[in-house]
């Protein structure tokens, strides 16, 4: 897809911007295409002209495209991240943080800007810093949700991080099927039978000091 085919126009080029302000639009601009088009697909050509910039203020920002599309994956990554946090933090009632952590991978995979798919649906895993900042979503939401489960049930710290890694999957794997292969069940419906089912797991390992099936 060339950006002239994008549903909106290219955006006009304009004079001197901040450069803070110029490099959020240029993220911006890269964004739309490298969703759009995927990683290989993508050219600098394409970003610059979606952004309305000329290809050395690009370059003035991002010295080439692998850059370009590792600021775009840190930023998506730092979001999913601290919302989860967010989300952890928003009650003391544990049902209510298993809600909130799922809502927030229902709700990131339901942005309009696709973003997601930078983070869970990349063609470029086999890139060491690419894979590294994907890892990251997993391993740092679920480290918190460990903290959370270790507090909550008793379990020793590595039970409660294989516990937190298995809901971080359930969360990004069935967000992701939600998305695109159910059609009648409203984004909140969804959360919440995929948050029930792992509370009635979760809920299940009660704070005790003996542990004999871990």
């Amino acid at each position: 897809m060339s950006t002239s085919q994008y549903d909106a126009e290219a955006r006009p080029r304009g004079g001197r911007m901040p450069r803070r302000a110029r490099r959020a639009q240029l993220l911006e601009s890269a964004l739309e295409v490298f969703v759009a088009q995927g990683y290989h697909s993508a050219a600098m050509d394409d970003i610059a002209e979606r952004a309305g910039v000329s290809k050395p203020v690009l370059y003035q920002h991002f010295p080439g495209k692998l850059d370009l599309y590792l600021a775009l994956l840190e930023q998506s990554c730092d979001q999913i991240i601290e919302n989860a946090q967010v989300a952890l933090s928003s009650t003391h009632d544990n049902k209510l943080r298993v809600e909130a952590a799922m809502r927030v991978f229902y709700d990131y995979v339901a942005s309009e800007t696709g973003a997601f798919r930078l983070v869970f649906e990349s063609d470029l895993t086999n890139e060491p810093a690419v894979r590294e900042q994907v890892e990251r979503v997993t391993y740092q939401c679920a480290s918190a949700i460990a903290g959370v489960i270790h507090e909550d049930t008793g379990l020793p710290d590595e039970a409660a991080r294989l516990l937190a890694v298995s809901l971080v999957g359930m969360a990004q794997v069935s967000a992701r099927f939600w998305l695109t292969e159910t059609g009648t069940i409203g984004k909140e419906q969804a959360a919440q039978l995929v948050a029930g089912l792992a509370w009635r797991g979760i809920r299940g390992y009660p704070l005790s000091d003996d542990h004999p099936d871990v």
